[in-house]
Formats: structure tokens, C-alpha cells, sequence
């Protein structure tokens, strides 16, 4: 039996937002859930659901502030997102499942493995870090963004971040597509979400991370470094790191490699 919502859905969280879903796959398999980065929304997974779905029944869902979930105004925090998250779990009836995120994905799966563990059965934790700082770094970027008159400047910022030099020539359609998505996410959503990154710092309850553990970096990652992930994989207790010769979206840049570090990791036998 396969049942796949083709629109999103949305559940409402307990302080008011719709948090928009969407399950790919067989509702017999064991559920992945992903999370995504800052400035994208669930499509930015749309080349990996075939290999996934062989495996898995997907759950994915817009992070609040982007996509088709709400867009509520000022600072969003990292507890907030986490709970996002468990109230869509609660929602949905699902006990436990595994949990792939990237950038900031890769941060609110870390706070599902410290304060959640019950929930979680493995980690996959790509291109991200247990902490990006100092605090300091993010107010300017949030205020100047907040101020601009649309998403264009921070969309190039973003897209030469995320791709190596060769993407970024002509016009690729995998960097237009994301290009389209950026300036169609509200600044409040990017903003309240820099927030939530600024004022969190993972890097000595990491160690509370008990789910079997995967850390991905990207060897030419500018945003979360391949350092941020030893540092990640070294402090998470058992923690496995791959390195992939990427830059951030790694699921992007090198889809088949990723595809075979995370199947790998996520479908191997205890």
C-alpha cells in the first residue's frame, strides 16, 4: 500500500503556525524525516526522494518562516523549531523516527537527539555544526536583510554559498529552481531563522546525543565547515564523518555519493 500527499499539508502548532508536510513512499516503511536549510523548502530533497522512498516513507515539511508554512515576524529560536517538530510527530502519531537534516536542519536534528531522544532512531547530520559564531556575526546580516527592499542581494549571497563556481555559470536549472525559491521566502522567515542559529550553541550538550550517529561535511563548505563537522562528529558519543568534495548542499552537488553515505549508514544492521 503506498500513500503520498502530492500537496502539502499542514498541521497548527500550539502558539498558532501551520507548519506545512508532505509523506512520500510506503506508509509500511520506516519514516525518514528531513529537515532543510535556511532559505529553501521541502523540494530541496525532490532529486533524492526516488532512492529514499526505496527505503524509507519520507516526511518532509517546511521549516516555519519558509515554503508553505507561515511566516511569523522577529527572532525564532532553535527550542522553538525543535518543538516544530515534535508537535508535527505528535500530530501525525508518529513515535520515532529517523531524522536526516542539513545546515540548519542539521541543527534542529541535533536538538531532537539531545532533548527528544525517544524520538529519534538515527541521525544523518549534514553540512552543519554545533554552533556558528560568535553571536555577534548574525546581527548585522539580520538587520541589513531586514531592511533591504527585497530578497535579491541575499539570494546571491545564498546561491555562492551553497554552489561551487562551475553551477553558478550559464543557467543551470537545478541553481535556478533554488534561485526561485529564495526570492519567493519571505525576509522574516531567513531572519527570524539567522536568529535561531545566533543564539544557539550545541557544543557541549551534543554530547547528550545517544541515536547512532552520522556527520557529513563538504570538503569546500564555506557556511558549516569541514572542521564544524569533525568537531561535531568527534563530540557526538560514536559518531561516524564522511567528508564528500562539496560545497554546502551536498545533497545537491553530489547526489550520488550522499545518496550512499546516507542509505548506507541509515540501512545497515545494528
Amino acid at each position: 500500500m503506498t500513500t503520498e500527499t502530492r500537496t502539502p499539508a499542514a498541521i497548527t502548532t500550539g502558539d498558532g503556525v501551520r507548519i506545512a508536510y508532505r509523506f512520500d513512499g510506503d506508509a509500511t516503511k520506516p519514516v525518514l524525516l528531513l529537515s532543510n536549510s535556511i532559505g529553501t523548502d521541502l523540494h530541496m530533497w525532490d532529486g533524492q526522494v526516488p532512492a529514499l522512498t526505496e527505503h524509507f516513507r519520507l516526511l518532509r515539511y517546511d521549516a516555519r518562516g519558509h515554503g508553505a508554512s507561515d511566516v511569523p515576524s522577529g527572532p525564532y529560536s532553535l527550542d522553538r523549531l525543535g518543538r516544530d517538530v515534535v508537535e508535527l510527530l505528535d500530530a501525525l502519531g508518529l513515535e520515532r523516527v529517523h531524522v536526516l537534516g542539513l545546515s540548519l536542519g542539521g541543527i534542529v536534528a541535533q536538538w531532537l537527539g539531545i532533548h527528544v531522544p525517544e524520538r529519534v532512531e538515527r541521525l544523518v547530520l549534514s553540512n552543519t555544526a554545533a554552533h556558528l559564531g560568535p553571536p555577534s556575526q548574525w546581527d548585522r546580516p539580520i538587520a541589513e536583510l531586514l531592511a533591504a527592499p527585497d530578497m535579491r542581494a541575499t539570494a546571491e549571497m545564498f546561491l555562492h554559498n551553497w554552489f561551487p563556481a562551475p553551477m553558478l555559470q550559464g543557467d543551470d536549472e537545478v541553481v535556478e529552481a533554488f534561485r526561485r525559491t529564495l526570492l519567493a521566502t519571505r525576509r522574516e522567515g531567513v531572519a527570524g531563522s539567522w536568529a535561531a542559529v545566533r543564539d544557539s550553541d550545541l557544543r557541549r550538550t551534543a554530547t547528550l546525543i545517544h541515536s547512532p550517529t552520522l556527520v557529513i561535511a563538504g570538503e569546500h563548505d564555506t557556511v558549516t565547515s569541514a572542521e564544524h563537522g569533525k568537531e561535531l562528529a568527534a563530540t557526538v558519543p560514536g559518531a561516524r564523518f564522511t567528508l564528500l568534495p562539496t560545497v554546502h548542499l551536498a545533497n545537491i552537488e553530489a547526489q550520488a555519493e550522499f545518496l550512499d553515505a546516507v542509505l548506507g549508514f541509515l540501512t545497515e544492521r545494528s
